[in-house]
């Protein structure tokens, strides 16, 4: 007792503590740290009202989930005062990423995708990494889409002569002849910066050119080629016209092949979000330059405390534009946000090109959403099946799991030779040593609800008998009909409690509507959705299966009728005869010995001499 006495007295002494310096707070936009008793930073957040926001965790008992537990580990707390909203925001992103918070919201690592360096050097060179290095050089990326950068580093290769060398390029080591000319120079991809032939000058005025390439900003530089190339045209210097005009025609076949979205928008970035239950996020973000898609990115964010959309979209804008240093005058948004960031209008387009820009956005954050989850159901088939069940589980309003789903069918001509089958799938797959088939014992003719009873309640009545597992739904190939018979069977006769479903053709005898309910409702799933594609499957699998046994039994039957009323003629001697003269019929035309060759001259006689009476 004393020690929980203790307990309670030390957390009342921290409460107090923590609700003094709130109640100290400046009411100031600034960003706050909490700390836990270790003095090592687990929370960052940014207010427009320190005190204010203060209050909202402190002030109330939150419900029990990760905010509860987040204020029960806060010991101390910290704060900036900052000038502007978007100080706030900027200051928050960068302490994120510089002490990765436990409750904070996540950006999963992008190390993965290559970004282009132009490196800060003498003579800069020009090439792909997948490590960024604060040294000074500049970075344009990250490239999600290879072919796009690929693009680009090609264009780049066939406009401007660039070392790809290693070397030191340094004015003394040139100057002093430390070099040779490599191949590059010989086959005219480098000018050779290395022995003079080339002045630093002209070469940063390519580097220079080069940079706005990346950026996007095509259209000067092919405003600046053409204009040259007039020039030297009109001075006489067509050789050196034709060198431009090729460079000219390499941008310009370069922009055509880059997506063009509108001819009057510059400078605009477009962001959109898509959420991945129970704690993923995807934000997709374009940049828009002189009409053209210049950057395009999707990133995934963690949710740590039930994060909003509102307030993940805030980050990704703010850590996008900061990486990409984006200075676009507009944002273009799929709702509002609370969010103010200097000279900048965020716009909710509802119609025009920039709500065909926000559609595009969508698209490319859904298809990235939909390629990572068919990723990691790869990885983690497991994934899928949970996935389905859950859907299956929520479309039905399911109280469990469907963790064993049962279907039945039945099968038979005019009521011949009816018979029954049942399959089963665990975990959305399919368990093949659980099939199981019936042939239809009580019921004459072609009734195939009086079957459907006879085979549900042969299998559930055995099952309670032996306490097996019980399905956690039933599936019938069939509709209202078939659920009916199921649903007395289960109900009124066993007095069990088993959810039914039914799943009816159209006249094309294709899966077209799933059942569920007594009134039976239509369910309505998308056709070619993952689910769909599941209940398609369980009904072919239980039709194949019923529709094989029925075609085994009608066989046999068939070839009972002339071989299996012989005395003294076994199963092997029938096959042995069957596979080598393939009929009935050619057997009994056969002479005594050709059958003797196969199953001998003792078997050979009783068989020609049974067929001969029959």
């Amino acid at each position: 007792m004393n020690t929980e006495t203790e307990s309670k007295k030390e957390e009342s002494k921290r409460s107090e503590y923590l609700k003094g310096i709130v109640s100290n707070l400046p009411e100031k936009p600034g960003i706050y740290q909490y700390l836990n008793e270790e003095g090592t930073i687990i929370y960052v957040g940014k207010a427009k009202n320190l005190k204010r926001r203060g209050y909202s965790y402190f002030s109330k008992e939150h419900e029990p989930g990760k905010t509860r537990m987040l204020v029960s580990k806060i010991a101390d707390i910290r704060y900036i005062v900052v000038n502007t909203e978007e100080d706030a925001l900027l200051l928050e992103n960068n302490l994120i990423k510089k002490y990765k918070p436990r409750y904070n919201v996540l950006l999963k690592d992008d190390k993965t995708y290559p970004s282009i360096c132009v490196q800060n050097e003498y003579f800069p060179r020009v090439f792909k990494t997948r490590k960024i290095i604060r040294n000074g050089s500049a970075y344009f990326g990250p490239y999600s889409h290879l072919p796009s950068m690929y693009a680009v580093l090609d264009l780049i290769k066939h406009l401007y002569p660039l070392r790809t060398c290693n070397l030191n390029l340094s004015p003394e080591n040139i100057s002093s002849g430390k070099f040779n000319v490599c191949l590059e120079y010989h086959i005219k991809n480098c000018a050779g910066p290395c022995i003079g032939k080339q002045s630093q000058e002209e070469y940063l005025k390519n580097i220079g050119e080069i940079k706005e390439i990346l950026k996007g900003n095509t259209n000067e530089i092919s405003r600046l080629l053409l204009e040259q190339m007039q020039t030297l045209a009109a001075e006489m210097k067509f050789e050196e016209a034709q060198k431009v005009k090729e460079k000219y025609l390499l941008i310009e076949n370069y922009r055509s092949k880059s997506e063009v979205v509108s001819a009057v928008l510059h400078n605009v970035d477009v962001f959109s979000i898509e959420e991945e239950e129970p704690n993923t996020a995807f934000i997709n973000y374009l940049h828009i330059t002189n009409g053209v898609i210049n950057q395009a990115f999707t990133f995934e964010y963690k949710k740590r405390l039930n994060e909003s959309k509102e307030e993940l979209l805030t980050l990704g804008i703010i850590e996008m534009r900061e990486r990409y240093k984006s200075t676009s005058k507009e944002i273009i948004v799929p709702f509002e946000l609370d969010m103010e960031l200097n000279n900048v209008v965020f716009t909710v387009p509802q119609r025009g090109d920039k709500k065909k820009l926000l559609e595009l956005s969508i698209l490319n954050v859904k298809q990235y959403k939909a390629d990572r989850l068919k990723q990691a159901e790869k990885l983690n088939p497991e994934q899928r099946s949970m996935r389905l069940m859950k859907e299956i589980q929520e479309e039905l309003h399911l109280k469990e799991l469907p963790m064993q789903i049962e279907c039945f069918d039945n099968s038979n001509i005019q009521g011949s030779d009816a018979v029954a089958a049942c399959v089963v799938f665990k975990k959305a797959k399919p368990s093949k040593k659980d099939y199981r088939k019936y042939l239809i014992k009580t019921v004459v003719g072609p009734d195939d609800y009086a079957s459907m009873k006879e085979v549900v309640r042969r299998r559930y009545q055995r099952a309670i008998d032996e306490n097996a597992p019980l399905p956690d739904l039933i599936i019938t190939d069939g509709g209202k009909g078939q659920m009916e018979v199921v649903r007395e069977v289960i109900e009124e006769e066993l007095h069990l409690s088993i959810p039914i479903a039914g799943l009816a053709k159209d006249n094309r005898h294709r899966t077209s509507e799933l059942l569920f309910g007594f009134p039976p409702q239509t369910i309505g799933i998308k056709q070619h959705s993952p689910l769909f594609r599941l209940l398609t499957q369980i009904q072919d699998e239980v039709h194949r299966f019923a529709i094989t046994f029925h075609r085994d039994k009608r066989s046999k039957r068939q070839v009972a009728s002339a071989l299996d009323s012989i005395k003294g003629i076994g199963e092997k001697t029938k096959t042995a005869l069957l596979k080598e003269f393939k009929s009935v019929k050619r057997i009994r035309e056969a002479s005594l010995e050709d059958i003797s060759k196969v199953v001998g001259e003792a078997k050979a006689k009783i068989v020609k001499a049974g067929l001969e009476t029959e």
